[in-house]
């Protein structure tokens, strides 16, 4: 029986749950081996940080690992789709709002936002790299959201937000007024549209 420090993870995975190292063959003692011997790192009581991991990194890669239902949202979404400029100081995230986060991590900073059923519920997409993943709202929920959160967010920032939505290929006005009607803010999306078209 090989010994289980001998055991290669993934390098190109950045978490595993225990469900997935129990699949992988790795036993509870094995963890605890593994944990002792710094290859993972314990973030809480099912989620572990693959040390010798070697792809790409992204905060938002620990959202799935802290957050499993949360979806990166609002200012970090809109820059991930490149509609602003302005660079957050912690990652937005948003979760239902009768869901709690037991742990958030020291690093990236998360900033919690609590959604209702429908609003969180709303435009969620999957983006997969390689073995690794986060869940994030599309660019039309996200531009939705900019737009009911105006006041939090900024005004210049939202107005950036739009024109740069707006200037893309990719748009999809039809979604993003189905999304403005649905969260109440369809209103202010016409009022926008009607000075920036």
């Amino acid at each position: 029986m090989p010994k289980i420090l001998d055991y290669q993870l993934p390098t190109e995975q950045m978490f595993f749950t225990t469900k997935q190292l129990n699949e992988l063959g790795v036993s509870f003692y094995g963890i605890k081996k593994l944990v002792e011997a710094g290859t993972l790192i314990k973030l809480n009581s099912s989620v572990y940080e693959n040390a010798t991991y070697e792809g790409e990194e992204s905060d938002f890669f620990y959202v799935t690992a802290y957050a499993p239902d949360g979806v990166v949202c609002q200012m970090s979404a809109a820059r991930y789709y490149g509609l602003t400029t302005y660079w957050p100081d912690a990652v937005d995230v948003a979760i239902e709002r009768r869901k709690k986060l037991s742990t958030v991590p020291d690093f990236p900073k998360f900033n919690v936002v609590y959604y209702s059923k429908k609003r969180y519920e709303l435009g969620i997409e999957t983006i997969t790299e390689g073995k690794n993943a986060f869940r994030i709202y599309d660019m039309e929920k996200t531009v939705a959201d900019i737009l009911f959160y105006r006041n939090k967010v900024g005004i210049e920032e939202t107005k950036e937000i739009l024109v740069n939505y707006l200037a893309r290929k990719e748009r999809n006005l039809n979604k993003l007024h189905r999304y403005a009607k649905e969260l109440r803010c369809e209103k202010i999306l016409s009022t926008y549209l009607e000075v920036l078209l």
